[in-house]
């Protein structure tokens, strides 16, 4: 080719490789659509009878009222695949939920550090961590494990276009700070013989030593609302600072199934296809209820009343802010996790011996009082390691965070980290990814009370929650766009 017809020729291609529609790529090739699926798997035992948890002494549930389930959620930008799944459970301790989370990465490819696997901390569900009196069941652990893996496999499963957006209500009208402050001589010894507690746990309505709530509360509902392309609902995340509501015999899923429900009617979900799936986690709520000690006692309600009462008024707080949310595809995530050692409240060898002793003597075998309750408890605590490692998890979806603690965390700790959390808004969800337990403040700690006292229930050391917030913080950071 001479000099003059390859100046040509390259000329040519030049202009060629100019075109706009030689440059241009299909969208769809450009960027993968923003997918979601979602699915309820049912983990409500298939044997009776079964140990129910939530209590000072042990239940046997002989029935269900209401099924229980794994709500799943899978979430895909195109690089980077989640799950968040909550279950109807009280708690799951951390090697029942890493062995679900293996078999779900088995099945999905996610890996199990994209998952966050939480409980509702419903007080009507068999018992799967031991505390108290109450001991799981293996075969159930083992049916619970498979049953949330196959739920992730099956959200994966339904995986289609969609679009995303959140928003945050409000209902104070539900919450109420349990622990109180009293006044001085008017509250009884605690399980191990100390009259330090300055606060009590549910004192009883208008009890006459009740001075004032000893922390806050949270009305915040933070929503993450899941649309398929074609603009119908297909999941909705919901968290709120309630721990439980009660009033209900086992097996029940409590009012987070039925806000689950409730929420689904509300927005006309009934013949959708793949079912919609309402999902309520469970934020920072260690010491709130929903009880007025306050006021007056109220009128008796019918069993199973009071939970579809705060359903419905925790489902009108969310209708307002559901229908403010402008939904978009264009959605990246991000997910951190990072395991922390902390110390473990352990027993001396005094106190041990003293509770063999108590343990022994109780009338009948049988363990009724608090302090032979306790004594149990302290000589399981015993065999504990001197440390323990929790698994912290940070989630963005879009400019939304997500903070997964695997205690029952007190509501100011919440409340501070969503003050200082660089995502606006940023919720938490307690009981996640294992159960280690109580987690009150170190002032907290000081004022004692129920949820302070040394058992498997209330075993992190003192200055747990600084070190969590801290390392929650740092990850809320390390996912941050």
């Amino acid at each position: 080719m001479t000099t003059n017809r390859l100046a040509v020729w390259m000329l040519l291609a030049c202009n060629f490789a100019l075109l706009p529609w030689s440059v241009e790529l299909p969208a769809q090739d450009a960027q993968k659509p923003f997918r979601a699926g979602a699915h309820a798997m049912d983990i409500t035992p298939i044997k009776f009878p079964i140990s129910v948890n939530g209590g000072m002494q042990d239940r046997q549930a002989t029935a269900a009222h209401d099924r229980l389930h794994a709500r799943c959620l899978v979430l895909d930008d195109g690089k980077t695949q989640l799950a968040i799944v909550v279950c109807d459970s009280c708690m799951i301790p951390r090697e029942v939920l890493d062995e679900a989370k293996r078999q779900a990465a088995k099945a999905t490819g996610i890996p199990a550090e994209r998952m966050l696997i939480s409980a509702t901390h419903t007080h009507t569900a068999p018992t799967a961590a031991g505390v108290f009196q109450s001991d799981p069941d293996k075969d159930y652990q083992k049916f619970l494990a498979e049953r949330i893996a196959q739920g992730i496999a099956k959200a994966h499963a339904n995986l289609g276009p969609a679009q995303l957006g959140w928003g945050v209500g409000k209902d104070p009208t539900q919450l109420f700070n349990r622990r109180w402050k009293m006044k001085p001589g008017s509250i009884a010894a605690d399980p191990f013989g100390k009259l330090t507690d300055a606060v009590k746990m549910n004192p009883g309505y208008q009890n006459p030593g009740l001075v004032e709530p000893a922390g806050p509360i949270d009305p915040d509902i933070t929503v993450l609302s899941v649309q398929g392309a074609d603009g119908r609902p297909r999941a909705l995340l919901a968290n709120y600072s309630l721990h439980y509501v009660g009033g209900v015999q086992p097996l029940s899923a409590d009012y987070f199934s039925a806000f689950a429900e409730r929420i689904g009617v509300l927005l006309k979900t009934e013949k959708t296809e793949p079912p919609f799936v309402g999902i309520m986690s469970n934020a920072t709520s260690g010491d709130i209820n929903n009880v007025n000690f306050a006021g007056a006692a109220p009128g008796k309600r019918a069993e199973y009343e009071q939970i579809r009462v705060v359903a419905e008024s925790v489902s009108q707080a969310v209708l307002p802010a559901y229908q403010k949310i402008e939904h978009r595809a264009g959605i990246t995530l991000a997910m951190a996790e990072k395991e922390i050692e902390l110390g473990v409240r352990k027993p001396t060898a005094e106190e041990v011996a003293k509770a063999r002793d108590i343990v022994k003597n109780a009338k009948d075998g049988l363990l009724k009082s608090l302090p032979e309750i306790y004594a149990r408890e302290t000589i399981l605590l015993a065999d504990f390691p001197a440390t323990v490692r929790l698994k912290l998890q940070a989630i963005r979806i879009g400019e939304l965070g997500i903070v997964a603690i695997p205690c029952e965390t007190f509501v100011e700790i919440g409340l501070e980290i969503k003050k200082k959390s660089p995502l606006q808004p940023t919720c938490i969800i307690e009981l996640a990814n294992g159960y280690n337990g109580y987690l009150p403040t170190p002032e907290q700690h000081k004022l004692g009370g129920y949820e302070t006292w040394r058992a498997r229930s209330s075993y992190l050391e003192v200055d747990a929650s600084p070190k969590i917030t801290a390392t929650v913080l740092e990850l809320l950071n390390q996912v941050r766009k």
